[in-house]
């Protein structure tokens, strides 16, 4: 699913373009998301500027001036720009609609993504429950360590924990753990605190490569303009089952951590 960098990349497209725009409300075709989308969508949005955009983990917010549109882009859901004329296809399930004309398209064959509304959206339970900003000056390596204390949980699987650091997917938390040389199996507490370190830069490395890639392409990603990312073709384990390790040569093993696959060079990643 589109996960922190490709949520990321979609803002820095989209916010130039929309920010202080006016919209004119909504059309929504198919409202029937992971939650539905509200009935009065179009008349709730009707007049209202967009003041600012931000992300929030794998959340995009729209903030207006009466309010928060919530949006999420589900497993493989997309957000683009397009023109008036533009016709919408089978998974072109909602548009926003823009004073000037354009359209704000979301397109989602799954329909795992959502579209909500919120008066204050830090409260509202899906923004709530988040743990920090990976990216934040706030997540260093004190501040890991201090989270993996008495924790017997996999390392991967506290990354990926989304109520302890928010963001942060299968592909990126694999990636940071081979830079990191931390096999994904190792119970959080036994990280000291030279290794939490360690984990923290590789995990800022790999999510700032990733923004500044472009995303990934894994389920069809495209940014706001339609583009697709290309980070994939520089993950050094991640879908490289069988192949020699960028570092020392040796192959590449796939295991399975609660149900998603794990990439390690068991050279290289240590308990």
């Amino acid at each position: 699913m589109p996960e922190l960098p490709e949520v990321e990349t979609v803002l820095m497209g989209l916010r130039p373009q929309l920010t202080g725009a006016r919209l004119a409300g909504a059309e929504v075709r198919e409202p029937r998301l992971r939650w539905p989308v509200p009935a009065d969508l179009d008349e709730r949005l009707r007049g209202q500027r967009i003041r600012e955009l931000r992300r929030r983990g794998k959340y995009l917010l729209v903030e207006l001036e009466a309010r928060t549109l919530i949006l999420h882009l589900g497993m493989s859901g997309s957000l683009r720009l397009v023109g008036a004329g533009s016709t919408p296809g089978p998974h072109d399930h909602l548009d926003l609609l823009l004073a000037d004309g354009r359209r704000l398209r979301l397109t989602d064959p799954r329909r795992f993504g959502s579209v909500l509304l919120a008066d204050e959206p830090e409260h509202h339970p899906l923004i709530a429950r988040l743990g920090i900003e990976p990216l934040s000056a706030a997540f260093d390596g004190a501040y890991l360590y201090r989270l993996c204390r008495g924790r017997r949980t996999a390392i991967k699987h506290l990354l990926m924990d989304a109520r302890l650091i928010a963001g942060v997917g299968n592909i990126y938390a694999n990636e940071a753990l081979f830079r990191a040389g931390i096999d994904p199996r190792t119970p959080a507490g036994r990280l000291g605190q030279a290794r939490c370190a360690r984990l923290v830069a590789a995990l800022h490395e790999t999510l700032r490569e990733a923004i500044a890639a472009g995303g990934s392409t894994l389920r069809d990603f495209v940014d706001g303009h339609g583009r697709a990312g290309y980070f994939q073709l520089k993950c050094a384990v991640y879908g490289r089952a069988g192949q020699p390790c960028p570092r020392c040569g040796g192959r590449i093993v796939r295991l399975v951590q609660g149900g998603r696959s794990s990439y390690l060079c068991p050279r290289c990643q240590r308990s």
